[in-house]
């Protein structure tokens, strides 16, 4: 009888141990934040999007894995001052010869696996852009600041691989100096709330 009571009494603090350092961290929007860069032959232009929602699986204080969603309605260029210009360029990114907006509102991140060196992190999953799925690998850094974890890095992305071919030289010939180039970056910081 008494190994009947030890056994349960073993099965619920197992319980309680695993729920405290097992669960879900959401990624606050608010505090997050996610910065584009695309370069082109004359140049390049800069700007930010919004993050819609997105959790991280965590175990044991790790992350494990987990799904951000990217607003595409939000994409905004930062570097362009005259407003007709800035308009006409988001304008454009919004529509299918870039990210088909109208079609695909949000773009999503699935972390399937991560490898973990002190705070720096090896992330691999699924980018999802324009409904197209790909492979993504890339790296961060984690900062814990009371019940907040910031979690920044940088992703390269070759928009080719989403069908998004607007002014590749890997697809158009005589491009001169109207050739985008195919990678850009996502440079993110996202919060998480334990």
């Amino acid at each position: 009888m008494k190994s009947l009571k030890t056994l349960g009494m073993l099965v619920v603090a197992l319980i309680l141990t695993t729920s405290v350092f097992a669960g879900t961290q959401n990624v606050d929007p608010a505090k997050s934040s996610v910065k584009w860069l695309a370069k082109k032959v004359t140049g390049q232009h800069t700007g930010t999007i919004n993050i819609k929602e997105g959790n991280l699986i965590v175990d044991n204080g790790k992350i494990t894995g987990g799904k951000v969603v990217i607003d595409m309605n939000t994409i905004v260029d930062t570097d362009l001052t005259d407003q007709a210009w800035n308009a006409k360029l988001i304008g454009h990114l919004k529509t299918d010869d870039f990210f088909g907006v109208a079609t695909f509102p949000t773009s999503e991140l699935t972390i399937t696996k991560v490898e973990a060196n002190g705070n720096k992190l090896t992330l691999s999953g699924n980018l999802t852009i324009k409904g197209v799925t790909n492979p993504a690998t890339f790296t961060a850094t984690s900062a814990k600041e009371g019940k907040n974890t910031t979690y920044t890095g940088t992703l390269s992305v070759d928009r080719t691989k989403f069908n998004v071919r607007y002014g590749s030289k890997s697809f158009f010939n005589d491009l001169g100096d109207k050739a985008i180039e195919d990678i850009f970056t996502l440079e993110f910081s996202l919060v998480a709330v334990e």
